[in-house]
């Protein structure tokens, strides 16, 4: 494994997302993993290792072909990291989680609606469901990959989430995002009838957001 200081850099910044994303909630365990562009293919946290005991090393190099750099497995859902990034050169990073409220949204197979105008944030006026496949298989990331035409984020039927960023730092932000938006959205349909903003509205918004998110974290 050729562990250059760039490498080294991205390997740590996938380690302190991956910590993160647990510590807010976001994941529990080792459900979840992230990827970020690299090369001709990408890193990715490994299958089974805690967060907190990873170190730069232990995260796997995967190429556009599936072949691992690595001492370690890939993450079981390596073929939907490598499938987005090689379909979308404008993404640098893609962050699977497993969030109570938007998972529980998947499990009901209900795209979250543009109750909230941050619905945006996912490149549209929905963030959309991926049909249910086995996990692992090529099959759900044919469904992901269909799910996420036009949008930057969706949800994963009877499983969790998607997002993606041209960075770390902004697929993790807008995981978060599509989590906030679902904990709305389910304590809205306690409390009353929810409203939706119109496409109109949500075509306004897009135009606003346009280079929206996270800035300041030293990424490119």
């Amino acid at each position: 494994m050729d562990m250059t200081p760039e490498r080294l850099d991205l390997c740590e910044r996938i380690i302190g997302a991956a910590r993160a994303m647990n510590a807010s909630g976001l994941n529990q365990g080792t459900s979840g993993n992230i990827s970020a562009r690299w090369g001709d293919g990408l890193l990715i946290t490994p299958s089974g290792i805690p967060y907190d005991q990873l170190g730069a090393r232990d995260i796997v190099g995967v190429d556009w072909d599936g072949n691992v750099d690595g001492a370690h497995k890939p993450s079981s859902e390596w073929r939907i990291h490598r499938d987005i990034l090689y379909a979308r050169p404008e993404t640098g990073a893609v962050v699977h989680a497993h969030p109570i409220y938007a998972t529980a949204f998947a499990i009901n197979r209900t795209p979250l609606p543009a109750v909230h105008y941050m619905v945006a944030a996912g490149g549209g006026s929905t963030i959309p469901v991926a049909d249910y496949a086995t996990f692992g298989t090529p099959e759900l990331s044919d469904n992901v990959l269909a799910a996420l035409s036009g949008r930057t984020c969706c949800l994963m039927a009877n499983h969790g989430l998607v997002a993606t960023g041209s960075n770390v730092a902004k697929a993790l932000w807008l995981a978060e995002e599509v989590e906030a938006l679902a904990h709305q959205y389910a304590t809205a349909l306690q409390v009353g009838t929810p409203v939706v903003l119109s496409d109109a509205e949500i075509d306004r918004v897009l135009e606003k957001m346009k280079d929206y998110g996270p800035r300041g974290s030293g990424e490119t």
